[in-house]
C-alpha cells in the first residue's frame, strides 16, 4: 500500500526551504486571570508585566515601559501549548493548570522587530500564585488589574486585541459551562452567584437579578437547600448554563 506514495526522502532531494520566507519568531502568550475582591465585589484580574525600559545589555527595549501579556518564544523542539506551559510553571511554579487557546495573532506589523506570530491561551490561576509573582528580567514591575482597568492601560504590540478576546472567550466559557463553580464556595446564595458572573464576565452580559435568579431552580446542575442556598451537583453535566 505504502509503494503508491511518495516518499519523503524522494521529495525532499528537489525542496529547498531557502527560497520561502519564514517568520522571525514564533511566541506563546499567556494571560493569567484569577478572582479578587474589589470593594467587597468579585471581580476577573489579569496579570500583567510592564516592560524594561532598556534589555540586559543596557540598550532601549522594544515597547518599554508599557505593559503586556507575559509570554516567550517557542523553542523549536515544542508547540506552542508545551511551550505555554512551560512558561506558566516559570511566571507562576504552577503546574497542571489547564491553558486554553483562542486565538493566532499574525497580523502584518504587530510587532515592529519583525515578523512575529503569536498563538494566545489563557489560564485560571490561584490568587495566592499570582499575588507573589515577581518581576523577571525582562519586566521593571508586575501587577493584578481587573479587566476593564487592563484594558485602559498603554499597553504594548497588540496586546489589547488579544486582551479583548480573552475577555469575550472568558465570558462565554462562564456563562456556557459550570466553570463559575471553581470561584464559589459549595454552598452558595443567588446573590453570590450573581456577583461573581457579573464580575467576572463582559458588562451588561447577564439580565437583571431578580430574572436570574427567577430560573434558577430549573437548571438540572444546581439544586437548592432547605435554607435557600444552592450547590453544584459533581455528576450534573452542562453543555450550556445560563444561556
Amino acid at each position: 500500500m505504502t509503494d503508491h506514495f511518495v516518499k519523503a526522502e524522494d521529495a525532499l532531494k528537489n525542496y529547498d526551504a531557502s527560497v520561502f520566507r519564514t517568520p522571525d519568531g514564533y511566541t506563546s502568550d499567556i494571560l493569567l486571570f484569577t478572582v479578587k475582591n474589589e470593594a467587597d465585589r468579585p471581580k476577573l484580574h489579569v496579570l500583567l508585566i510592564e516592560r524594561a525600559k532598556t534589555n540586559a545589555e543596557g540598550k532601549p527595549n522594544m515597547e518599554g515601559g508599557k505593559w503586556a501579556i507575559p509570554g516567550g518564544f517557542v523553542d523549536e523542539h515544542e508547540d506552542a501549548h508545551t511551550a505555554g506551559v512551560r512558561e506558566l510553571e516559570e511566571e507562576t511554579g504552577l503546574t497542571d493548570i489547564p491553558l486554553t487557546a483562542f486565538g493566532v495573532y499574525d497580523k502584518p506589523g504587530r510587532d515592529p522587530r519583525g515578523w512575529i506570530i503569536s498563538r494566545a491561551h489563557y489560564a485560571f490561576v490561584p490568587l495566592a500564585a499570582l499575588e507573589k509573582r515577581a518581576a523577571g528580567d525582562d519586566a521593571q514591575n508586575v501587577a493584578l488589574f481587573p479587566i476593564e482597568k487592563a484594558l485602559e492601560l498603554p499597553l504594548a504590540f497588540d496586546h489589547k486585541d488579544i486582551l479583548t478576546d480573552a475577555f469575550e472567550s472568558i465570558t462565554k466559557e462562564l456563562l456556557l459551562t459550570t466553570k463559575v463553580s471553581d470561584f464559589l464556595p459549595e454552598v452558595f446564595s443567588a446573590a453570590e452567584l450573581y456577583a461573581v458572573l457579573e464580575g467576572c464576565t463582559k458588562q451588561d452580559t447577564l439580565p437583571p437579578f431578580e430574572e436570574f435568579s427567577s430560573y434558577l431552580n430549573l437548571l438540572p446542575f444546581i439544586e437548592q437547600n432547605e435554607a435557600g442556598d444552592y450547590q453544584f451537583i459533581s455528576e450534573a453535566k452542562a453543555h450550556s448554563i445560563f444561556f
